[in-house]
């Protein structure tokens, strides 16, 4: 039995998440018709997060068990070509057999991008919160120290399914301008419900002048919703880059087609 990985990248606009549900219309739905279109069985697919409806990726990571003998680098070529349009897979990688996709994964990161022009940008609207009044900038990036380390993130999080713990790790955090756009990167351990978007949403309003940036200690501290800001729109949300161990990431940075 193989274990397959996949490297994906997709607009999530017209999707209601990664991960499959009642009335589908998801991406895992999506990767699992392309590969049984291509195999002719039925595999499911494990993704390394649950991105949200709305939200996108540049770089979430799959895995799957296959005894299809398809060479290895034909795989994405032969799924890109039943997939949708806003779907891609970026390569196919054989991976070892305790390999997976989320519990393998060590760090994520995100990115949040804001767009800050007077008008959104017509090319890139779908992938920005457009926010046409001026941000403190330097305000914001003073108030990203406080989320790096490990925290309890209750006040960050939307209520979800129960979780054993609601303490994280944030490794670095940092705010970039280009151009029109603010991104802003976080990469952790892992992330609760919404924390990144909620995250995003109380750092505009540092932006705006409604909360300081000293204020974030207390709103951790207080492990409550109310204290943060709101939930930022799935527009401006990408799964930006999964990081495995060393001996995964060898195999992964590497394109088999090439």
């Amino acid at each position: 039995m193989r274990n397959i990985a996949l490297i994906v990248s997709y607009d999530g606009t017209a999707y209601r998440g990664f991960q499959t549900q009642p009335g589908g219309g998801t991406i895992q739905d999506e990767l699992e018709r392309a590969i049984r279109s291509l195999t002719g069985t039925d595999i499911r697919v494990e993704g390394s997060g649950r991105t949200d409806a709305g939200v996108h990726a540049l770089g979430q990571v799959v895995n799957f068990r296959t005894e299809t003998p398809i060479p290895i680098e034909k795989w994405a070529l032969a799924l890109n070509g039943r997939l949708p349009d806003d779907i891609i897979v970026r390569s196919a990688h054989e991976m070892p057999e305790d390999f997976h996709a989320r519990y393998s994964a060590i760090r994520k990161t995100y990115r949040y991008s804001i767009s800050t022009g007077k008008f959104p940008e017509i090319f890139t609207a779908r992938y920005r919160y457009h926010h046409y009044r001026p941000l403190d900038e330097d305000a914001m990036r003073d108030s990203l120290k406080f989320f790096v380390g490990e925290h309890d993130f209750t006040a960050f999080s939307s209520a979800g399914a129960p979780r054993k713990s609601n303490v994280r790790t944030i490794y670095e955090a940092r705010l970039e301008r280009d151009g029109g756009d603010l991104h802003l990167y976080l990469t952790g351990s892992g992330f609760l419900y919404n924390m990144v978007r909620i995250i995003a949403g109380t750092l505009i309003e540092i932006g705006e002048g409604k909360k300081a940036p000293g204020h974030i200690p207390a709103i951790l501290e207080a492990k409550d919703r109310n204290m943060a800001g709101p939930k930022a729109p799935a527009q401006g949300l990408a799964l930006w880059r999964v990081e495995y161990p060393p001996a995964y990431e060898a195999i992964l940075s590497v394109d088999p087609a090439e």
